[in-house]
């Protein structure tokens, strides 16, 4: 925990990460996967949460000097162990378009945990939507996509498409200036403020989890939306 930052932070962080898993359990039981299938992403999203928990916590992502900075294998399990579930065990065809495209309003909260981790001094200025992030644009949209892309009832498939990468491309510019902004050998940005509040408990939950599941969803909306495949349910 960072000592000298607002309650809200971690609260907000928090509950980020507790909205990320319980809508991609909502799209995941809207797709009609199996209670297995479902029971297994509920377990690993919570098992990720505990070990990441645990690990941010004991400082563990705070050691620097290793020959392999310990930070860069904070999101690769979930990144991993989520798009296994996205690709492999999700029904084709059923996609809940319409829960995966809300998920994304979780990005205003996160933007906003981020400037506040500026202003105490945490994270680079760059990082925020004061900087060269621009990511809170994809939160604050997703829900007027959600409404626009379905207005007929169908997917409007252009619309959504380009919704999607765009967003997507706003994520990956904030994963790869973030990066880049731990101090760490291979640091290119964020000098006179290194990002090191993601390092710490709960905040490590942003890249370790919360990052994951929204590139997930996205993966997931643009399978189903590029390659469509029949469906008979609800999107």
């Amino acid at each position: 925990m960072i000592e000298g930052t607002p309650f809200i932070l971690p609260l907000l962080i928090t509950l980020s990460a507790g909205f990320c898993a319980a809508m991609l359990i909502a799209a995941a039981r809207r797709a009609g996967a199996s209670v297995i299938a479902i029971g297994a992403l509920a377990g690993v999203s919570a098992l990720i949460l505990i070990v990441q928990a645990c690990l941010g916590y004991s400082g563990f992502y705070l050691e620097m000097n290793s020959p392999a900075p310990r930070f860069i294998t904070a999101a690769p399990p979930a990144v991993l162990i989520l798009l296994l579930f996205v690709l492999l065990g999700m029904p084709r065809g059923d996609a809940p378009l319409r829960t995966l495209t809300l998920l994304h309003t979780v990005r205003v909260p996160v933007e906003l945990v981020l400037w506040g981790l500026f202003v105490y001094g945490k994270v680079p200025q760059l990082m925020t939507f004061e900087g060269i992030n621009p990511d809170i644009i994809s939160g604050l949209t997703a829900p007027f996509a959600a409404w626009i892309g379905f207005r007929d009832g169908k997917p409007r498939r252009a619309i959504l498409i380009v919704w999607n990468l765009a967003a997507l491309a706003l994520l990956l510019n904030i994963v790869w200036h973030a990066v880049l902004s731990v101090p760490t050998p291979f640091q290119r940005y964020g000098f006179e403020q290194p990002n090191v509040g993601v390092l710490y408990f709960p905040f490590i939950w942003l890249p370790a989890f919360i990052v994951p599941a929204v590139f997930a969803a996205h993966v997931w909306s643009l399978r189903e939306l590029i390659f469509p495949q029949r469906s008979s349910k609800p999107i």
